[in-house]
């Protein structure tokens, strides 16, 4: 797929995801990029797989750019897209990558990072399902801010799930039934990444990554970086199934075991699921009922949205949940039991 069609078809996961602006910022991209500059040469000549998300990278470091106040006319420019034409928005992207170049070429050559919190909305009802004592292990877990998700408050039909003083709040668009009154409680909990965040020291490198259509989602991300850079949640840097074999060999009698993952499975190496998928069985037929496992995903099936999926043992049952939207926007809670 070339440079172009790269941005287009980015263009239109921002328009489905609601970020007119990046979807346009996307398009006029596809339309006037050109090799000329060293950024526009470096995207031209690309030669990776379209999962390395190269307009997103290039959005991400633009974003940076207004979020650290380094160029003011594409400062202007975000904050008021309607006044500005196609041409005169042009202008002002163009200036900017002519005037970081070397800025945004380091950009480039680092992958897209997101802990989108939103979708912890999923794991506050999950984990109220299961219930009792829990140790949760993310696989995939960037800065730690999801690791902390009983630290969140959920509010949807008029109810509250969470800390009355939570100052991260998920207000999603409910449906089905209503998440259990009774919360877990969390024994202990880690992650792993291959290349886990600082939540103090990249905060940016996390905001400039949330589109700038989406101010909510920035300023829940904000103080979710807040809260993790206080409790410095768990995260190991390395490849999480060698993580997750180390980890499954721990015993936590009395709790059951929850590893989960959100939109991160999807994008391990097919082997990689393999050896995780077998290790979690194998995990799964030592479990018992004094110490069980679960095992929790969020992750898209080519259906509206990810699909949400529990696993549990002894018995190895997989029951689907519901769905939910890949930023938290909607979520579909569908539990068995109603």
């Amino acid at each position: 797929m070339s440079a172009p069609a790269h941005f287009l078809s980015q263009a239109e996961a921002c328009e489905r995801l609601e970020a007119p602006f990046t979807a346009r910022l996307m398009r006029l991209c596809a339309a006037r990029l050109e090799p000329e500059s060293a950024v526009g040469r470096r995207i031209h000549e690309w030669a990776g797989p379209s999962t390395d998300a190269v307009p997103l990278r290039l959005a991400g470091a633009l974003h940076a750019l207004v979020l650290r106040g380094a160029d003011a006319g594409l400062a202007a420019a975000y904050a008021a897209p309607d006044a500005y034409s196609e041409d005169a928005l042009w202008a002002a992207v163009a200036a900017a990558i002519g005037a970081h170049e070397d800025e945004i070429l380091g950009w480039l050559e680092r992958p897209p990072q997101t802990n989108e919190v939103a979708r912890a909305a999923v794991l506050i009802a999950a984990g109220r399902w299961l219930g009792g004592d829990l140790v949760v292990s993310e696989l995939g877990a960037s800065a730690g801010l999801n690791l902390l998700w009983d630290h969140f408050a959920l509010e949807v039909c008029g109810h509250r799930f969470g800390p009355d003083d939570a100052a991260v709040v998920l207000r999603p668009d409910w449906r089905g039934p209503l998440p259990r009154v009774a919360a877990p409680r969390i024994r202990a909990r880690a992650g792993v990444d291959l290349a886990p965040r600082d939540p103090a020291r990249d905060a940016l490198r996390m905001r400039a990554y949330v589109w700038p259509d989406h101010p909510a989602r920035l300023a829940r991300l904000e103080a979710a970086l807040a809260l993790a850079a206080r409790m410095r949640p768990e995260v190991a840097a390395g490849d999480a199934v060698d993580w997750l074999a180390a980890r499954l060999d721990i015993a936590h009698p009395g709790a059951t075991h929850l590893v989960y993952h959100t939109i991160a499975w999807q994008y391990f190496p097919p082997e990689a699921q393999e050896r995780g998928a077998r290790l979690l069985a194998e995990a799964g037929a030592r479990a018992t009922e004094a110490a069980p496992l679960a095992h929790l995903s969020l992750e898209a099936d080519g259906g509206d949205g990810a699909a949400i999926a529990l696993t549990r043992w002894p018995g190895g049952k997989t029951m689907p949940l519901g769905r939910a939207d890949f930023h938290g926007r909607w979520v579909d809670w569908r539990p068995p039991d109603g």
